[in-house]
């Protein structure tokens, strides 16, 4: 068989070692005479694969135990309404634009309440991150909302704009666990597994406990984070 590296920005290519594990244990995980895909997400068996697996993502990240780790469906496109949804509270957002996917963003958030557009590059082909200096923060906005690499344009962010305490919401779709960063600097971090932690479909979310709980009344129970 000739294996194919697919290196795309889409789903990508998984450690061979992972993918011979997945195929042995197919049928029979651990003993438990089932397969992952037909346990109860209930059960004591698949309960303790997601309690590993965030101990993992927190051990990796040193994630602070002031966070909550949601792992959910939809991948990170989802987000862009679970956003707002969970966090406006009646207030405004800034975004920056400085790529296609914080655009989608901004497109996709604006259904749910006033989005401030704080900086864009748009006009230059999202070619850099612009000065914060230049960027139009407002100091009674809900969060701030970064894309912290664009891998459509090859803009990274190497760091982060003083917002005076306003939450920063960054989707690390993109570059997630291929570094280390400071989980404190954000009120909220997601992103999409396909990057560079597993299968797609799947949209990780780290999120600061006081950020919880404040979610609009027409939040369908399953986007409310809390």
């Amino acid at each position: 068989m000739t294996q194919i590296f697919n290196f795309s920005a889409g789903p990508a290519v998984l450690p061979k070692p992972v993918l011979e594990r997945a195929q042995a244990e197919m049928l029979n995980w651990h003993g438990s005479g089932m397969s992952v895909m037909e346990m109860s997400h209930r059960g004591k068996e698949f309960t303790s694969i997601l309690e590993k697996t965030e101990a993992d993502l927190r051990q990796l990240l040193k994630i602070p135990s002031n966070y909550k780790v949601l792992f959910l469906q939809g991948g990170a496109i989802a987000e862009n309404a679970m956003i707002p949804l969970n966090l406006l509270n009646g207030k405004a957002a800034d975004y920056a634009v400085t790529g296609g996917w914080s655009k989608r963003s901004v497109e996709d958030a604006s259904a749910y309440g006033k989005i401030n557009v704080v900086a864009s590059t748009e006009a230059d082909k999202y070619t850099y991150v612009p000065d914060f200096s230049t960027w139009a923060l407002n100091q009674d906005a809900a969060y701030l909302h970064i894309c912290t690499n664009e891998n459509m344009s090859g803009v990274e962010f190497v760091d982060l704009p003083n917002t005076n305490g306003v939450p920063i919401v960054a989707d690390m779709s993109s570059h997630i666990l291929s570094r280390e960063i400071d989980v404190s600097k954000y009120g909220v971090i997601y992103g999409g597994a396909q990057k560079n932690i597993g299968p797609a479909g799947l949209c990780i979310v780290i999120v600061r406990e006081d950020l919880l709980g404040h979610a609009s009344p027409l939040t369908p129970a399953v986007f409310n984070w809390k």
